[in-house]
Formats: structure tokens, sequence, C-alpha cells
């Protein structure tokens, strides 16, 4: 069939059923509600089952669950795109929705799709308040912050995130320093103990294991480093949170 007359037989029938999509300001209201971590507006939205409410949703599949897995795709990277222009690290919001997407293409009820849908955008909208709490934060440090969540597994130094953003060493420690309040060696250790307590807790990996991995000079480094930081010896952690939450 030609795709012209089809696409005009579908909108003659939709405009006498009087089917309209939802105002583009509602939907850009809710994205930015996110990326700015309005937390409470976002929950106002989701106790409102606003995504589970059928008017003004287009039609992507005549199969209703695949249907609204369509529209959670959508959502999904919608939010991605408004949280990185927020700041968010690159890596992070597309791993995060990764994750969901994946979460969301094993549900098999609508229901269970709409609560994932709700997890998804408190999550992005908790973190994106916690961000906001910080300090404005420049290019260069954004840059540096997303060559240390993709390099975890390797040993950043400064010289290398330096060269990486065109400053030099002592410039960008004092930038980093001044705009997280943190040291970049600190933040490299913080971002990789959160790695390991992940590891730890959705992981059988050993501790050497994981040592390695994130590139720790030696377990015993890397089980002083992590008892420092969080209070517990790694085989703690993992004996108290294994596998108890996502």
């Amino acid at each position: 069939m030609d795709l012209r007359k089809e696409w005009n037989r579908q909108e003659l029938q939709d405009a006498e059923d009087s089917l309209a999509h939802r105002p583009m300001e509602e939907e850009f209201a809710f994205y930015h509600a996110v990326s700015s971590g309005d937390i409470n507006f976002v929950q106002k939205n989701c106790k409102q089952n606003t995504f589970a409410n059928p008017a003004g949703m287009g039609v992507l599949s005549t199969n209703p669950l695949t249907n609204i897995k369509y529209h959670f795709v959508v959502t999904a990277a919608m939010i991605v795109r408004h949280c990185v222009e927020a700041g968010m690290e690159l890596e992070q919001a597309y791993r995060l929705s990764d994750f969901y997407i994946l979460k969301m293409d094993s549900c098999t009820s609508i229901e269970s799709i709409y609560k994932l849908h709700d997890s998804m955008a408190l999550d992005y909208t908790g973190k994106m308040l916690v961000q906001k709490k910080e300090s404005v934060i420049s290019k260069a440090v954004i840059l540096c912050m997303d060559y240390v969540y993709n390099h975890l597994n390797t040993r950043i130094t400064i010289e290398e995130l330096a060269a990486f953003t065109n400053l030099s060493p002592s410039y960008l420690s004092r930038l980093f320093k001044k705009e997280l309040g943190i040291s970049i060696s600190n933040y490299i250790n913080e971002k990789k103990i959160e790695k390991a307590r992940n590891l730890l807790k959705y992981s059988d990996y050993s501790f050497v294991e994981i040592a390695n991995y994130l590139a720790f000079s030696s377990q015993s480094h890397f089980i002083q480093s992590f008892k420092k930081s969080v209070g517990l010896t790694p085989k703690k952690y993992r004996d108290k949170f294994y596998r108890t939450s996502w």
C-alpha cells in the first residue's frame, strides 16, 4: 500500500476519533523537573500515575504491552538527554538508562513497567538533586569526572587528566578542589570504592580480583582504602550487604 495514502487515511481516522497527544509543555515540564532535581514535582507526577494514563499517549504498537515498552524507551532517552545537558556524566546517564531498559525488557506486565518507570524517574531526579547541591562545575572538571568514570579499571594520574583537559596539573588540581571541595586523588579513590561496593554487593568476584580490576597496587592496599572509606572491611561489607537490594 502507498504509505502516503495509508498515512492520510490514518490521520483522518485519528482526527475523527479526536485522538490528540499530550501538550508538549507537560512533557518538557516533567523532563525539566527530573534534570533539575525537583524531587517534589516528580514524586507528585508519579503519585498521579501520569505515565500510566493512556490519554494523550501515542499508539506505537497495537499490542498494549509492547506499546508501553516503546514509550518507556522514549522516556528513558529523553531523560538521558535532559540530564546530560544539565551536567550529568555522559556515561553514567547512558549506563543507567541501559540498566533500566534491560530491566523493562524482561517485564511481563504493564503494571510492572509503570512501577519501573517511576523508579527510573526518581533515580535520575535524586542523582540530579545531589549534583545541583554542589557548586557550579566547569567543563574541564566535568570532563575529568567523565574520564574517571570511564577509566576506573586503570591507574589514573593527575597528569593524564591534565593532558586530557589541556590544562596544567597544578591549575587543574586547584580548579577541581575549588569546585568539588575534594582533591582529584581523593575523588578517584571515592569512585573506585563506590564501584567496589557495587561489585561486593552484586558479584562473586574475589577481593583480589576486585583490587586488580580497580587498579589498586595490592589487595592489602584495596582493603585498607576500603575500610578507611566505608568503615568496614570488604569481607564484612559483603557479608552484610551481598545482594540485599538493587
